[in-house]
């Protein structure tokens, strides 16, 4: 049945209007995003090249460099559509980012997170690839810092993968914070020995050891009174790394055992040995 001729009118318009797309728009489209590919390339590279010249880690270099491009690719994007599709304002393109941001956001949550904890720890740049950290029971080199997680070789070869939303909510040891460290050997002497023989002929040896700094200059402390012995602590500086602490502290262990037993000074431990008279001998071999 047809309606009636009231109803219908020359004038009106369909229900669906697509928006007018002519060549000359997607090409000009086209060449926005083009242009703005290239020039966050360059961006990229001159933030890159910048950060490095202020002293900036190669990792935050080059994340903040990729960041200034994607960035200027995401605005020629917007740009692109609203000239492709000239009825699309650019505050609508914007606004859908922002929505499909906010969608994104609620559905990786865990991931965003490492990604905001991975910008903040570069920009703070307070450890790079190559130091030595350790957080919570992980420790070892830093291999690479990512935008979720920081890849960790840790001493004995493994690789540990942290993510930086850890890292940026613990306490991190930097080991290789400095060029130097302090390393603490205690070391029990006899407490019937001469004491200031035992700290002067520490010191002396210590500072002998090629490992070992001598400015500041090595150490050697009373530190407590056990049953039998003094515990004395060694105290010296060296490089920082983990090797380097642990092969001083190989070094002065046994410089310092060498010198105390050529002069005499003897070490000893906290243990007591009972030796039984011959009476209680025998009084025990009787309740057997």
């Amino acid at each position: 049945m047809t309606p009636p001729p009231s109803i219908l009118s020359a004038d009106a318009e369909p229900a669906l209007q697509l928006p007018d797309v002519t060549w000359q728009g997607v090409a000009f489209g086209v060449a926005v995003v083009l242009v703005g590919w290239l020039v966050g390339r360059a961006l990229r590279v001159g933030v890159r090249r910048f950060l490095l010249w202020r002293g900036r880690s190669p990792s935050a270099s080059a994340l903040f460099g990729r960041l200034t491009g994607w960035g200027v690719a995401l605005v020629s994007l917007a740009a692109a559509i609203t000239i492709v599709f000239p009825s699309v304002q650019p505050v609508n393109a914007l606004g859908g980012i922002g929505i499909l941001s906010i969608a994104a956001g609620i559905a990786f949550q865990t991931v965003l997170g490492n990604m905001f904890a991975g910008i903040v720890i570069l920009a703070r740049d307070t450890f790079r690839v190559g130091d030595q950290i350790a957080v919570d029971d992980v420790a070892g080199t830093v291999t690479e810092i990512s935008l979720t997680a920081t890849r960790i070789t840790s001493y004995d070869g493994r690789l540990l993968l942290v993510p930086n939303s850890v890292l940026h909510a613990s306490t991190v040891t930097v080991q290789t914070g400095f060029d130097h460290v302090r390393s603490t050997v205690p070391l029990d002497v006899d407490g019937a020995a001469d004491l200031d023989l035992a700290v002067s002929l520490a010191e002396r040896t210590m500072a002998e050891v090629p490992e070992v700094l001598t400015d500041p200059a090595p150490q050697a402390l009373l530190r407590e009174v056990g049953s039998a012995t003094v515990r004395l602590d060694l105290r010296f500086w060296s490089g920082a790394r983990q090797m380097d602490t642990r092969v001083a502290q190989h070094h002065v262990i046994r410089a310092v055992l060498a010198a105390y037993e050529e002069a005499g000074v003897k070490t000893g431990s906290d243990a007591l040995v009972l030796d039984a008279v011959p009476d209680l001998r025998a009084a025990l071999r009787e309740r057997e």
